[in-house]
């Protein structure tokens, strides 16, 4: 993924993201809701930058998702034991 694509994407969604250099060497990506600046996170990839705004957009579906489908999979392993 490219961070041009992902702010372009987030951009059209209401929200701004920033890349911010810190002097360890990390990269941080900060992302704010155009309309409601209370509303934001920092995101240490721009893969989970793209998840964490998704997720804000969805109210956190995906995340719940993930859950259910973990579930499931231990549901399954512990009933085939």
């Amino acid at each position: 993924m490219l961070i041009s694509e992902i702010k372009k994407w987030a951009k059209l969604n209401g929200y701004d993201t920033i890349k911010n250099h810190t002097d360890e060497g990390q990269t941080d990506y900060y992302w704010s809701k155009i309309e409601d600046i209370s509303i934001t996170g920092v995101s240490p990839s721009i893969r989970n930058l793209a998840k964490d705004i998704f997720n804000d957009i969805t109210d956190n579906r995906w995340e719940e998702h993930q859950k259910e489908y973990q579930d499931q999979k231990t549901e399954i392993r512990i009933n085939s034991e």
